[in-house]
């Protein structure tokens, strides 16, 4: 069986590998519309409809790194990021971002991190599937 560690994904921002990022999580769902008839016999019947995203990472507080520069930027800006989400051999979501979260985490015994979200938005291309 092949499987594929988590260390082994990429996250680009801008072009450029994020090293300084931990446990990212892409969510992907879609919304759904209720196609029931009486052709479906008594059983409720759905549509996939519009599809949505969220990435949520970790970084360590790194003013001195430019991905984490780039994120802060973005939120305290409200600009767009392009961001592409791979599991490493180049699957996955391409698309400009806007960072929606950027919470910071001070531990006695660790290092400062942030938590952040982020969601597609449409600035110059739709989000795409690689």
């Amino acid at each position: 069986m092949a499987y594929k560690l988590g260390l082994d994904a990429k996250l680009f921002i801008g072009g450029a590998e994020a090293k300084n990022v931990k446990d990212v999580t892409l969510s992907l769902e879609s919304g759904e519309a209720d196609v029931t008839t009486r052709a479906t016999e008594g059983w409720r019947a759905y549509a996939a409809t519009l599809k949505e995203a969220s990435l949520e990472f970790e970084m360590q507080w790194d003013t001195e790194d430019g991905s984490f520069s780039s994120i802060q930027s973005a939120y305290f800006g409200n600009s767009p990021l392009a961001i592409f989400v791979t599991d490493g051999e180049g699957h996955g979501l391409d698309a400009d971002w806007v960072v929606t979260k950027f919470s910071r985490s001070e531990p006695l015994e660790e290092a400062l991190t942030v938590s952040v979200t982020c969601r597609p938005t449409l600035i110059n291309r739709a989000p795409e599937w690689r």
